[in-house]
């Protein structure tokens, strides 16, 4: 019966022509199945424009334009508009792969673009073992063309700059040539994820399918090598019963094999912005306290501070007001553990755990029977500790989350154009900022899940809501 079931999935499995050694792959099973995504990228673009479809429409092929979204104009170009297409991206270029309703139809659209792009007056085909190829040198740099055989085609540009040909395109055309001459093989990680797209970073493990609605983009994956500690299964939680509130909200159960990696991340942040504290005594304070830990952990950041300064790692620390809880196993064991701190440089004593003062701010420890609160604003920290529950309640995956789009975005307006000169890093902040605001402030909520599974592995969720009318 376990067989059965494997081939059963194998043979349900989309089957991506993707290249080898692509960074990205782009599969979209079946291209008249994009209605979904398509109504939210409409939406969403109307905020974005980065993300209206029309933009990225113009990705999936290297020379052929066409709109998913009107299967006549794939028609029109002998592409079949219920068939698959795959986009792999590599260093040197890309290669789109589609399957043909009228290749004749194809080769002459196809011999158009590319005659225009070489400035020549024809593409001529070769035909080889079956396969027909072209391949131009551009005008514009680097060269395109095809294979094809049959009813498969893959096209493909270099990214070769000036009018030079360092032989890309000759490493193009072999690739799209030998995947038009095989059956792509099934891959069962697709199988196990709801999508209509897939996108596939092979570098990093990374899987992840993609659907949605005029009014949700739901994105589910796999991944290999997250930098994230193993998870509990699901359970009750301390902080099940919890209303979700602030920029994010974050509850999470980390297995016993990764409470000493979660504890040490924490450790370290506090070790920059404190470089006074004895680096050894940090350390005993942070094992002899994970000892005590049950796994169970709530972050939450209320929002991000008026005009922080960006441009110091203390700076950006300090940044976010957030604050974390972690269930302890016994309170007087870690009372006794924190004992130290009234030793630190800076550190204040305060009725229920220490106040140390840093570079940049105030780090607020706080025990609160089997809580223990540890923050960088003491009005989030007591806000937390104020709101724990007495009783938890289950939880169906070991990692959740939910993000307040408004708060992110008003956030993200916190970078300014002068933080990103005086470093280079907060460019991407800075850019997400002024492309995702207007869409961030117009949007819902965005939520999701993590659930570790075997070999180290993570599987994760995310839906991006948009209100129901816009």
């Amino acid at each position: 019966m376990i067989s059965l079931a494997l081939a059963a999935s194998l043979a349900a499995a989309p089957a991506p022509r993707a290249a080898t050694s692509a960074e990205t792959v782009v599969h979209i099973p079946r291209t008249d199945a994009l209605q979904g995504v398509t109504a939210f990228l409409d939406r969403a673009g109307q905020s974005a424009a980065l993300l209206r479809p029309v933009v990225w429409y113009a990705e999936l092929h290297p020379f052929l334009s066409f709109d998913l979204s009107q299967p006549a104009t794939l028609t029109r170009l002998g592409i079949d508009p219920t068939g698959p297409l795959t986009v792999s991206l590599r260093g040197g270029g890309r290669i789109s792969c589609t399957r043909l309703t009228d290749p004749k139809v194809f080769q002459q659209k196809a011999a158009e673009m590319l005659v225009t792009a070489s400035g020549k007056a024809e593409a001529t085909p070769t035909t080889s073992g079956g396969v027909t190829t072209v391949n131009v040198l551009r005008e514009s740099g680097g060269r395109a063309g095809y294979a094809l055989k049959g009813q498969e085609a893959c096209a493909f540009s270099s990214a070769s700059g000036g009018f030079v040909d360092d032989g890309q395109g000759q490493v193009l055309l072999k690739e799209a040539s030998r995947l038009v001459s095989k059956a792509p093989k099934s891959d069962a990680r697709l199988a196990q994820l709801p999508g209509s797209v897939y996108v596939l970073l092979p570098g990093r493990g990374m899987v992840v399918g993609v659907d949605g609605s005029a009014t949700e983009l739901r994105l589910e994956g796999t991944a290999t090598q997250l930098p994230l500690p193993p998870f509990q299964a699901s359970g009750t939680s301390p902080y099940g019963a919890m209303k979700p509130e602030g920029l994010l909200f974050s509850r999470a159960r980390v297995a016993p094999a990764g409470v000493s990696q979660a504890v040490g991340s924490v450790t370290a942040s506090i070790q920059q912005v404190c470089p006074s504290c004895p680096p050894a005594q940090v350390s005993s304070v942070a094992r002899a306290v994970a000892e005590h830990l049950t796994g169970q952990v709530l972050m939450v950041v209320d929002g991000v501070r008026s005009r922080p300064n960006l441009r110091t790692l203390e700076g950006r620390f300090f940044a976010p007001r957030q604050a974390f809880a972690a269930e302890v196993t016994d309170a007087a064991a870690v009372k006794s553990a924190l004992a130290p701190l009234a030793k630190f440089p800076g550190a204040k004593a305060t009725e229920d755990g220490y106040a140390l003062d840093v570079k940049g701010g105030t780090l607020f420890v706080r025990l609160k029977g089997r809580q223990l609160v540890v923050g960088n604003d003491e009005a989030v920290s007591r806000s937390l500790l104020a709101a724990l529950p007495q009783t938890g309640a289950k939880l169906p995956h070991a990692v959740e989350y939910t993000v307040d789009p408004k708060r992110l975005a008003s956030g993200l307006n916190q970078v300014s154009l002068m933080d990103v000169v005086a470093d280079k890093q907060l460019a991407g902040l800075f850019a997400m900022g002024l492309e995702l605001g207007p869409l961030l402030s117009r949007s819902e909520r965005i939520s999701g899940w993590l659930d570790s599974t075997t070999g180290g592995a993570h599987r994760f969720s995310t839906t991006w809501t948009l209100p129901a009318t816009p």
